[in-house]
C-alpha cells in the first residue's frame, strides 16, 4: 500500500509516496514525471525496505521556487542528503531516471559515503554524456529539444491542448501498447497542472543549460562541485538500447568512471523502461542488491 506525506528538507517542502519499512531505498524521477512512475515499484521493494519516491524541487505537489538559481544540481543534491537525513537515514540505495539520475550520479560523486548502492535507469554519467554532447553529432541531434526547452515560450507550447506535447512524450506509445490506462493519462495531466509546474520541471535544463554546443561556445563543464568524476560505490546501470534521446556511446568508457559497475542492456527498450518492462526492471534491482 502507498502512503503519502510531507516533509521540510533544505528549506523547502516535499511531497512523498512511500511504502514498507526498513532500510531506505530512495527513487528519483526525471522530466516530466513525478513520483507515480514508480507505483509498480514502491509495492515491491517496499516489502523489505522502506521505499520513498519524493516529487523532486519544481515537480508536482512540492515546492517549486521561481528562482532559476535554485536549480542548481549542488542544490538539488543537497535536496536528497537533507531529505534522507530528515526521513531517519544516513545512507541508503539510491534508484533513479532521467533527471534524477543525474542528481543520483552527481549525489554518488560527491557524496559516495552516503549510498549504499546506486541503480541507474536511461541516464548518462556527466563524463560520458559531455563527451558525447561535444562530439556525436548524433547526441547532438538528440539533444536539441533541450535547446528549445530554454526558450520562455515554452510552457505554453508545453501546455497547449492539453499538454499534448507531454503527453507525446511520455504517454502516447504506453497507451497504445496498454502500458498506460485512462487514469494514469489523467494523474499526470493532474501534476503537469499544478501552478507553476511546468517552469520547475523546465528550470533543471534552464539553469544547467544543458545540450549541444552552440556554434563558438565552450565545452560544457559538470558542475556538481567535485574534482574528479568517478563514482566509488556499486553501481548497476539499466538501459533501453531504443532511447530516443540518449544514444548507446554513453555507456562506452563508462568503465574509467565508475570501477564497479555493471550494465544491463534492454534490447528494444525505450527511454521510458520503468513503464515498459516494471517487472524486468524489479528483478534486476533485487539480483544486484542482494549481490
Amino acid at each position: 500500500m502507498i502512503k503519502h506525506d510531507y516533509i521540510d528538507a533544505n528549506g523547502i517542502r516535499f511531497h512523498y509516496a512511500h511504502a514498507g519499512e526498513g532500510k531506505l531505498m530512495l527513487f528519483l524521477h526525471g522530466f516530466p514525471e513525478f513520483w507515480y512512475c514508480w507505483k509498480d515499484l514502491l509495492p515491491e521493494f517496499g516489502k523489505d525496505h522502506h521505499a520513498v519516491a519524493p516529487d523532486m524541487r519544481g515537480y508536482n505537489l512540492t515546492d517549486k521556487p521561481q528562482d532559476i538559481d535554485s536549480y542548481d544540481i549542488k542544490i538539488l543534491v543537497e535536496d536528497m542528503r537533507a531529505f534522507a537525513k530528515a526521513l531517519g537515514h544516513d545512507k541508503f540505495i539510491l534508484v533513479a531516471h532521467d533527471w534524477g539520475g543525474g542528481v543520483a550520479w552527481s549525489m554518488a560523486i560527491k557524496h559516495p559515503e552516503l549510498i549504499e548502492k546506486l541503480v541507474i535507469i536511461n541516464s548518462p554519467h556527466p563524463g560520458c554524456f559531455l563527451r558525447e554532447l561535444a562530439n556525436n553529432p548524433k547526441q547532438q541531434k538528440k539533444s536539441q529539444y533541450m535547446v528549445q526547452f530554454l526558450d520562455p515560450n515554452t510552457e505554453k507550447f508545453l501546455a497547449a491542448n492539453n499538454y499534448k506535447a507531454l503527453q507525446d512524450i511520455v504517454i502516447r506509445d504506453g497507451v497504445e501498447k496498454g502500458e498506460f490506462t485512462e487514469e494514469d493519462r489523467a494523474e499526470y495531466i493532474k501534476a503537469w497542472s499544478q501552478p507553476g509546474a511546468l517552469t520547475g520541471n523546465l528550470n533543471y535544463y534552464r539553469h544547467s543549460k544543458a545540450g549541444p554546443p552552440h556554434s563558438g561556445q565552450p565545452a560544457r563543464t559538470w558542475g556538481g562541485g567535485a574534482n574528479s568524476l568517478e563514482v566509488k560505490v556499486p553501481t548497476l546501470v539499466i538501459w533501453g538500447e531504443n532511447d530516443i534521446a540518449l544514444v548507446k556511446e554513453n555507456l562506452d568508457g563508462l568503465e574509467e568512471f565508475v570501477p564497479d559497475v555493471t550494465i544491463k542492456r534492454i534490447a528494444g527498450g525505450s527511454h521510458w523502461l520503468i513503464h515498459e518492462v516494471p517487472d524486468q526492471i524489479a528483478k534486476d534491482i533485487r539480483a544486484f542488491i542482494a549481490r
